[in-house]
């Protein structure tokens, strides 16, 4: 007799008709909306958009704050995502919820607290040698204080998942603690890491609210892409922002695309290992 198992949420047919269409209506549909707006505009216009001085210069700053702010979010991430994950103290559960406030608060807030916080005569900002708001490093600041949740919840399970009987032999047949760390902690969690990081990354790069409060959107100097967009769409040059969207959504894509590929070979290379 065959038993016919009965499954909690409906069918194949109907979910996945749902997940089509909703994914067309709040992704596909919105983004393919920059095609249809700057499918008419040559290449020569293109050209003429992305070549102007302070839209190169916007996309540099972007792309370099982005990375810096994920670096160091990767090392700032995994070291708090250890003392979390592995040691109990008292108030672990507050710093672990503490964790998530990035994500709950609106960026105005965030923006305007890091703002005061780090301006020449803010708290952290008076000890500082040089001005934060206004500059690159206030833009930096922002993307980090944004992008760091991510890295700390992808590591966090990865790190659960370690055995620490693993690393008591390592300990056992004399490897140094940098040694167990380099070959058998570190190999073990680096798809995490990896998709942590591309997260962060990829987070950083479309910050906008944030970062207009403490790098102050000075045309050439602290204006990212999303602002540069936002200006476009103030002055009604729609086209011009749909070309910026659309050169930045191609660059994400590819470097998402390539960071997945890392990521699918360290976790290969870790199942070999």
């Amino acid at each position: 007799m065959r038993i016919v198992q009965r499954n909690v949420l409906p069918g194949f047919n109907i979910t996945m008709g749902f997940t089509i269409t909703y994914l067309c209506l709040i992704v596909l549909i919105p983004l393919s909306s920059l095609f249809v707006v700057s499918s008419g505009v040559s290449a020569t216009d293109v050209k003429t958009i992305m070549s102007n001085l302070i839209v190169k210069r916007a996309f540099f700053l972007t792309f370099r704050a982005s990375l810096i702010a994920a670096c160091v979010n990767g090392i700032c991430g995994l070291a708090t995502a250890w003392a979390i994950t592995r040691y109990r103290f008292p108030g672990r559960r507050f710093l672990d919820a503490i964790v998530d406030l990035p994500f709950a608060l609106p960026t105005a807030v965030s923006g305007i607290a890091l703002a005061r916080l780090y301006s020449d005569s803010g708290w952290l900002g008076r000890f500082l040698p040089f001005s934060a708001r206004g500059t690159e490093f206030g833009v930096t600041l922002a993307l980090i204080f944004i992008g760091l949740p991510f890295m700390i919840r992808a590591l966090q399970p990865a790190i659960e998942e370690l055995d620490p009987e693993v690393e008591e032999a390592a300990s056992s047949l004399g490897a140094t603690r940098g040694q167990t760390f380099r070959r058998i902690i570190f190999p073990t969690i680096l798809p995490a890491f990896i998709s942590g990081f591309a997260m962060a990354f990829a987070r950083a790069l479309g910050e906008y609210g944030t970062v207009i409060f403490i790098g102050g959107v000075i045309p050439g100097k602290t204006q990212t892409i999303s602002c540069v967009i936002f200006e476009k769409v103030d002055e009604n040059n729609l086209v011009a922002a749909a070309v910026v969207a659309l050169v930045t959504l191609a660059c994400s894509f590819l470097i998402l695309l390539l960071i997945n590929l890392v990521q699918v070979w360290a976790h290969r290379r870790s199942k070999t290992a």
